[in-house]
């Protein structure tokens, strides 16, 4: 009992060691910390089916835990609902990673009311998660808004937890937030995931998440054996990219993730025909690789003549990506040249991890050494992007209005302030 009860002081001092500093005591192995137990966690909303009707949630455990299921129910002002929640068997599948083996749970809710709140917890029947709320996406177009957060990578629950909080902090209705990519820096490090877990924190459990992979989640040309157990998303691209490519219709908005780590002219020829039948007044692209760079020896041409075409084919709205470590926004782009229609390429950074920029001629916005995160918000013809910094500061902005047979319209919001640069070298 003495020698528990050590253990148990011990274990307690990593922990507060852990929240008090951001980092991990350095005496303690990862494993320790990051070790599964009966009580649910790292849980995670996201969508694998229709925003409006569906949400999907993953969580993990240890092993040992049998019957995972959660449960949920129409939100109330009270606590009435408790005794009116449905229950759902999770399918679950084993990760064995450098440092344990854990169990990771899935279910997706269906028949949902639209623009609805909900209320939802996951677990075993005798260890629970908290309840968690939500809310469906409404059912046809409606004003929407969303968070967009380029490479989190390193430092992640050190230094990249304070932009996607702040990024709630700002658009606490957004309903989900966009990972363009490298979510962590080693592709099977659990310790890694675990603090991306831990930096968004509650944010995760309450609003989807819609991320789509970068380098750093492939090891060679294989995707991390984290990406699938952990996130549950549509199956709706094509087969050989399954939870990678894919699209959700929110609100009057498409909303695509390719996976430009291959299979470039595969999901070309996807996209084109997804577009060909696009019913939704807005598209917005999302992958990582940038179809314009922005840091200095940086070019992925072979992506660019790739799907460049097809995006200027189908007159996509907005191109959200990351990998660079640096800021650039254009303005309407057709081709490498600007047009009066086109379309918006935008490359963003969350994490503290920094590349040098090259400046060039179609950045209408660049920085340096800035984490940021973007908040659009689309309501009709009008879509409004803002980009701020880790400090909530609001670093570039612009408006884009559409009027039917003619090219969408930019309007300038920039901030009459500085580009944040480096100092010349002397």
């Amino acid at each position: 009992m003495r020698r528990l009860l050590v253990c148990g002081l011990t274990l307690g001092l990593i922990l507060i060691t852990y929240r008090l500093t951001g980092q991990p005591d350095p005496k303690v192995k990862p494993g320790e910390l990051y070790k599964p137990t009966a009580h649910p966690d790292r849980v995670i909303l996201t969508w694998s089916a229709d925003p409006a009707t569906t949400a999907s949630v993953t969580w993990r455990t240890a092993p040992q835990v049998t019957g995972p299921l959660a449960e949920i129910a129409l939100a109330e002002d009270g606590a009435g609902f408790v005794k009116k929640a449905t229950r759902v068997n999770a399918t679950s599948e084993p990760l064995k990673t450098e440092l344990h083996l854990a169990h990771y749970h899935s279910v997706t809710f269906a028949n949902l009311q639209p623009d609805t709140p909900y209320v939802y917890r996951v677990g075993d029947g005798h260890n629970w998660s908290e309840w968690n709320q939500f809310r469906t996406a409404a059912a046809g177009p409606a004003p929407l808004e969303f968070i967009y957060l380029g490479d989190a990578q390193n430092d992640i629950y050190s230094l990249w937890s304070r932009v996607i909080r702040a990024g709630y902090v700002e658009a606490p209705r957004a309903r989900f937030i966009l990972h363009a990519g490298d979510l962590i820096n080693n592709p099977n490090r659990d310790d890694q995931w675990g603090e991306w877990h831990n930096g968004a924190g509650w944010i995760n459990r309450s609003i989807p998440s819609v991320p789509t992979p970068g380098n750093h989640e492939y090891g060679g040309r294989v995707l991390n054996s984290h990406w699938r157990p952990q996130f549950t998303l549509p199956a709706n691209g094509i087969p050989t990219l399954p939870e990678t490519n894919y699209y959700l219709d929110i609100q009057g908005v498409r909303v695509v993730s390719l996976d430009s780590n291959g299979q470039h002219a595969e999901q070309a020829a996807w996209l084109d025909q997804l577009l060909a039948n696009n019913p939704q007044r807005w598209t917005v692209l999302t992958f990582h690789h940038p179809v314009l760079s922005t840091a200095k020896g940086r070019d992925n041409k072979a992506l660019r003549e790739a799907w460049q075409p097809i995006i200027d084919k189908h007159k996509v709205d907005l191109v959200l990506t990351g990998h660079d470590h640096t800021y650039g926004r254009s303005n309407l782009q057709t081709g490498l040249s600007t047009q009066k229609g086109g379309t918006i390429y935008v490359v963003s950074v969350s994490g503290p991890k920094m590349y040098g920029l090259e400046k060039q001629a179609w950045m209408a916005r660049a920085a340096e050494d800035t984490q940021l995160f973007q908040v659009i918000r689309i309501d009709g013809d009008v879509l409004n992007y803002q980009a701020r910094t880790a400090r909530g500061v609001l670093y570039d902005a612009f408006e884009l209005r559409k009027a039917k047979g003619k090219p969408n319209r930019l309007i300038s919001r920039i901030p009459a302030t500085p580009e944040n640069r480096r100092a010349p070298k002397p």
